[in-house]
């Protein structure tokens, strides 16, 4: 399982990477390298999350659909957290108290969007699967977002203070 999180891993890391590339890119151009990065990311996380979930072809049926609108949200959370990231990015060198609030604000704004959504599918995933795979889908969640967050967070500096 741990080798099958290291290449889930790898593809999300490359999308990071190129996210990073965007000076070097037109926008038109970058736009289009990261709907193919999504793309790939998105399937290399679909094969993981298949390859782990141990499903029924009676209860795959169900999941699939559940997990494809669920993703399609997750996706619009983890754009507003680069927008927010990108923000901090531009705004770290000549950072206010007014600018460091509204970032919190975003991120305590994301927070609460990520748990609602996930709040609200957990109903939808009970409806299809039985809870012990409605955990273990979680669980699976829970890991690769713990290590793209760990990822992401060590790389951003810490605010200045201005002392």
């Amino acid at each position: 399982m741990k080798m099958k999180i290291t290449a889930v891993m790898v593809s999300a890391m490359l999308g990071i990477v190129v996210a990073m590339a965007v000076p070097v890119l037109s926008a038109d151009d970058f736009a289009d390298n990261m709907e193919i990065v999504h793309e790939r990311v998105r399937e290399d996380k679909k094969r993981f999350v298949a390859e782990n979930m141990e499903l029924t072809e009676s209860e795959a049926k169900g999941f699939w659909p559940v997990y494809e609108r669920y993703q399609d949200e997750q996706f619009l959370i983890r754009a507003r957290t680069m927008k927010m990231i990108d923000d901090y990015r531009t705004a770290y060198d000549k950072m206010t108290d007014e600018t460091a609030r509204r970032l919190l604000d975003e991120l305590m704004t994301i927070e609460f969007l990520d748990l609602a959504v996930r709040r609200v599918y957990l109903s939808e995933f009970r409806k299809v699967l039985p809870e012990t795979k409605v955990v273990r889908y979680y669980q699976i969640e829970n890991k690769i977002k713990a290590v793209l967050v760990y990822d992401i967070t060590a790389k951003i500096p810490l605010m200045k203070t201005g002392e």
